[in-house]
């Protein structure tokens, strides 16, 4: 059996931006996908509000309160409609207009609005095709937002983007999240971007989350994995300290290692290590990390 998240346990308080960090395939996405309602845990729950969180639809009365904003914003759009069309679905839903009724005239003036703060004034009327990848995820970013969401996760959505055109529809969604004070999730496998738009990270390694810390102490990271993924981040302040190399490929999750799962992979590792998964070891408020030698 595939488990693709296991034990995986976390807060996100109000106005908070959390990162969470990984290689590709080891889960990040799917606990994404279970905070939204997507998808269903086989055990455990979500909470939001305190308050188990249904699968998501139309009629649900979560909907408004949690969007998503994925990595492919082209594939995320419908073709057919403009992307006025789209961003105005959300507050059109059935479970947004129980929360709050909004007329058409209302919600053309929010859509409009939207539109203008995400840097695409008067564009409501054109189709995805016409829009460029940056402008398609700033289109995303629209929808993700006008209802006005409390939390809002962001699966991986610059990684497909040339650096110039990342910064800027990060510096709009840094901008948009002070400006609205909602809860972010914000997935991705570069440090260095989460770093930038997150006060709080989780680093996650084959479905488990291994250590979390704040962005700032990024540089003085306890668990061999994410001082790994740390040293690897380009930029002159780090060049003098060298790569921490990693042996052999990300494990299969179909037959994960016993014991600590990066066990393979860690240039520390020991015999203990292959024999007992490690528990949570608290370092400081707010920093934990799973690893027998934490530094």
């Amino acid at each position: 059996m595939l488990f693709a998240v296991n034990k995986a346990s976390f807060s996100l308080e109000k106005g908070e931006c959390v990162g969470l960090v990984g290689e590709s395939g080891c889960g990040k996405s799917t606990l994404g996908r279970l905070v939204c309602g997507l998808d269903r845990p086989t055990s455990g729950q979500v909470l939001f509000d305190g308050e188990p969180l249904p699968l998501a639809c139309a009629s649900s009365p979560a909907v408004g309160r949690i969007q998503m904003v994925f990595q492919d914003a082209f594939s995320s759009l419908d073709p057919r409609l403009s992307v006025g069309r789209t961003v105005a679905e959300g507050l059109e839903s059935r479970g947004f207009q129980r929360r709050r009724k909004m007329g058409r005239a209302e919600i053309r003036d929010a859509v409009r609005d939207m539109f203008a703060k995400v840097g695409l004034a008067g564009m409501e009327k054109r189709f995805p095709h016409e829009f460029s990848g940056g402008q398609r995820q700033r289109v995303a970013l629209a929808r993700a937002l006008v209802t006005r969401p409390d939390l809002v996760v962001c699966d991986e959505p610059v990684s497909a983007l040339d650096a110039s055109v990342q910064a800027q529809v990060l510096n709009v969604m840094r901008d948009l999240q002070e400006e609205f004070g909602q809860a972010q999730l914000f997935i991705s496998h570069n440090l260095a971007v989460v770093g930038y738009m997150c006060s709080r990270v989780l680093v996650m390694y084959l479905g488990r989350i291994v250590e979390m810390l704040e962005a700032k102490d990024l540089g003085r990271a306890a668990h061999p994995y994410t001082r790994a993924l740390y040293r690897a981040m380009p930029g002159r302040t780090r060049a003098g300290e060298g790569l921490v190399v990693l042996e052999g490929e990300l494990p299969s999750p179909l037959n994960p290692p016993q014991g600590c799962h990066f066990h393979p992979r860690c240039p520390k590792a020991q015999d203990i290590c292959k024999e007992k998964a490690p528990d949570w070891e608290e370092l400081a408020p707010g920093w934990r990390v799973r690893c027998h030698f934490a530094e």
